[in-house]
């Protein structure tokens, strides 16, 4: 598209794209924005240095003078969009790229490979953190996703309310709290369990988290009380049904005067799950597969859509697909939630130039990126910590009918004004 864009003189022409998701995934009621951060700071630098230039001449992918334009690339324009933690439905203009067609068509894949995933991983965390109540989670799932990926999801389950990671590249890069429990081959290194348990306390001490279900648990537990004594941290359970197993260990612990052992739980968790222990004596929840495949849905269907261009006399033209099921709204929009005594009730999306319409409620589009410089407010440690404040005060806007894990339709409608 570059390449003929630049053949036919049009590469320059200003244009606004945006990024937006036509449906939520089946029968959720919200998304929650994730990967902004991410993003805003890869976009600074995107460049194509003399190895990608040489792949692009060498195999006639693209024209000299196109790989002469590519050469200087940096993205100058602006960008706009919800802020990372904020809710989404279908139609809201999560991301707002301006510049010319040149810059802004250079970004689709990138803004959508990063938006997709961490937005999917996100929303489904935000629901495991509405079923979990004041219990907290861990994310446990970098072994079930790519390498970078692993970060990626680490610091959207942070996003979305998760207490820890035990990725701990994502405490170095995004400052994810990390946690960690031994596994099964820990056990298995040492000639017995009680050896196991007791070289992990030497190491961390009585407050550490012993897995208990490596052979028998009964047994086990009475081994960590044992060899920790009753300030013994945690105990992990991995297998077997959950309910019943951590119904006994919660009894068995108190007998032993341990009852303020915590019980912690994994094997394949997900929003249902979670939901099912929920009167259960689970003091906390690890959570790998389901968490880093957004929960059955691993993208979150969002495109990457030109909106509007100026012609050539400079006035502005919205653009917009007819296309049977994918029909798309034109224009520069702007977007508000209506608020009822502080309970959203309304996605109201509106045209930016004929400003804002006479509705009570909170405005959604904020600056990311200002002449091709990134907020700093959105980048790094604090840019992820400002997302995982501002979705608590999104998701707390919610009508209580958005934590169902039933099917459902979005919780709050979109309007077009």
């Amino acid at each position: 598209m570059l390449d003929a864009a630049i053949g036919s003189g049009r590469h320059e022409r200003p244009c606004v794209f945006e990024v937006f998701a036509r449906r939520l995934p089946n029968g959720r009621r919200y998304g929650i924005v994730a990967g902004t951060g991410r993003l805003l700071a890869l976009i600074e630098q995107f460049r194509f240095g003399d190895d990608e230039l040489s792949f692009l001449q060498h195999n006639s992918i693209v024209s000299t003078t196109t790989i002469d334009w590519l050469a200087n690339y940096r993205f100058s324009g602006t960008i706009t969009g919800y802020r990372e933690g904020e809710v989404y439905f279908p139609g809201s203009p999560v991301l707002i790229v301006e510049g010319s067609f040149a810059e802004a068509v250079l970004l689709e894949t990138l803004a959508l490979s990063v938006l997709n995933y961490d937005s999917a991983v996100a929303s489904a965390a935000a629901r495991m953190v509405s079923a979990a109540g004041e219990r907290p989670l861990a994310e446990m799932g970098s072994r079930r996703t790519g390498e970078r990926s692993a970060v990626a999801s680490a610091r959207a389950a942070y996003i979305a309310g998760f207490s820890a990671t035990s990725n701990v590249e994502a405490g170095r890069s995004w400052g994810v709290p990390t946690m960690g429990t031994a596994a099964h081959s820990f056990t298995l290194l040492h000639d017995s369990e009680e050896e196991a348990f007791q070289a992990q306390i030497d190491a961390f001490g009585p407050s550490t988290t012993l897995l208990v279900d490596t052979f028998d648990v009964e047994k086990a537990v009475d081994l960590a009380v044992k060899v920790a004594g009753p300030e013994l941290g945690a105990v992990r359970i991995d297998s077997g049904d959950l309910a019943a197993q951590v119904a006994t260990v919660r009894a068995q612990l108190d007998s032993l005067g341990a009852t303020n052992t915590r019980i912690t739980v994994t094997n394949d968790l997900d929003e249902y799950a979670i939901a099912a222990l929920r009167s259960a004596p689970v003091d906390s929840y690890g959570v790998g597969t389901s968490v880093v495949t957004g929960s059955g849905y691993p993208a979150a269907g969002m495109v990457y859509k030109l909106v509007a261009h100026q012609d050539d006399a400079g006035e502005w033209v919205s653009v917009a697909k007819k296309s049977t099921a994918k029909a798309t709204v034109g224009g520069h929009k702007a977007a508000l939630r209506a608020l009822d005594a502080g309970i959203a009730h309304t996605e109201s999306i509106y045209q930016a130039a004929e400003g804002r319409p006479d509705v009570e409620g909170r405005d959604l589009i904020v600056d990311l990126v200002v002449n091709g410089s990134a907020d700093a407010r959105w980048l790094g440690h604090d840019g992820t910590l400002a997302a995982r404040n501002h979705r608590a005060q999104a998701v707390a806007e919610l009508p209580d009918s958005a934590f169902g894990l039933s099917r459902g339709e979005p919780v709050v409608p979109t309007v077009y004004r």
